[in-house]
């Protein structure tokens, strides 16, 4: 799910504390109150649809009214509560409670099925997270030449700093810790650099490729083998996508493997013309195609890691490829957040426009 399933993961799940069945009396809605302290209810029906909420104030304005506390808590539900889909990104979620001065707000699905409570303390801090965070940084970087002549490529500079150094500290404001970096071609100059991540705040740790194995090979060589979801990124991809969400994302659809995409629209310079035979069927003046390109960034189970063989190559694609054949559930994040795959000289320039204006803006 969404950062607020770091709510719902407690052991207790917070958020169920709070709801309450609509036709309740307003006794048990002050006692759901006191139980939770979210200082909301949230009602739903008998199927967990939801139906809206009670607040405090709204108990308070009811017995004015003369209810009393064996009263329903009907006609004192806010049925116009604001509420936002699961796939709602943190920020967004953040800005609407600050717009709309509001602390909670619920979290449902298409069907309006209740499936958490955003908070606005929890949102406004990151959790402690011990998933895993690997950053695959073993690529020679050909591309990006002469910039990876004697650099990884995830140590070229990006307004001031590696790379891979924004990718890390992206990762630890959202509660990210333990790091594991693979490297293969100049390796040592990652690990020179970085060390154990103590003066970053974080753990890492490496592993060493003694041959390239691609985007997923590397994977085989972790040791031992996570015993939660984890995230895998490439350490060329910069990007504004919170790796919370997509786990939490992962995690709520129970998938083995999730696959952030986005989508690329690329306009035909030409006009199209279809035809049958000598006869035209159709015209489509510059037409525009529109599809969803992996953006290099992962959220795996850790059952996804026996399909991998120790030490054998292995990219993304063939991995998802593996698991489809297996049944397994593979499933893709739409991501709209600025992302830029800096694979080419020119790539590593509109990166660095953009990381300047934004380091200036601080």
């Amino acid at each position: 799910m969404t950062p607020l399933d770091k709510t719902n993961n407690d052991p207790d799940k917070l958020y169920l504390q709070a709801t309450l069945v609509f036709g309740s009396t307003v006794r048990q809605a002050i006692k759901n109150l006191d139980r939770s302290g979210l200082q909301i209810v949230l009602v739903v029906d008998e199927d967990n649809k939801f139906i809206g909420t009670v607040s405090d104030g709204d108990i308070r304005r009811g017995l004015l009214k003369d209810l009393d506390l064996e009263s329903s808590i009907n006609t004192i539900v806010n049925k116009d509560a604001l509420v936002v889909p699961l796939e709602m990104a943190r920020d967004t979620v953040l800005k609407l409670m600050e717009t709309n001065k509001i602390h909670q707000v619920p979290v449902v699905n298409r069907q309006h099925t209740l499936l958490g409570l955003h908070l606005w303390d929890k949102l406004k801090k990151p959790p402690n997270l011990t998933n895993l965070m690997v950053i695959m940084a073993g690529g020679k970087g050909t591309r990006l030449l002469p910039h990876t002549e004697n650099c990884p490529k995830p140590m070229v500079e990006l307004a001031g700093k590696p790379m891979l150094q924004h990718i890390i500290e992206s990762a630890k404001a959202e509660g990210f810790t333990q790091f594991i970096i693979s490297i293969y071609h100049l390796g040592h100059m990652i690990e020179d650099y970085f060390g154990d991540g103590k003066r970053f705040g974080v753990k890492i740790d490496y592993l060493r490729e003694e041959s390239p194995l691609g985007t997923a090979g590397a994977l085989s060589l972790i040791n031992p083998k996570p015993d939660k979801p984890f995230i895998v990124t490439n350490g060329d991809v910069i990007t504004d996508i919170r790796y919370g969400d997509l786990l939490g994302f992962h995690e709520h659809y129970k998938a083995s493997a999730t696959m952030a995409v986005r989508m690329y629209e690329w306009q035909h310079p030409f006009g199209v013309v279809q035809t049958q035979g000598i006869e035209i069927t159709g015209l489509h003046e510059k037409p525009v195609s529109r599809s969803h390109i992996n953006a290099g960034v992962y959220a795996l189970s850790p059952e996804s890691l026996d399909e991998l063989i120790d030490g054998a190559p292995c990219d993304m694609p063939m991995l998802f490829e593996r698991l489809q054949s297996e049944a397994k559930r593979t499933i893709a994040y739409p991501m709209h957040e600025p992302w830029v795959d800096v694979g080419q000289p020119n790539d590593l320039r509109q990166a660095n426009f953009k990381y300047s204006i934004n380091t200036a803006g601080d």
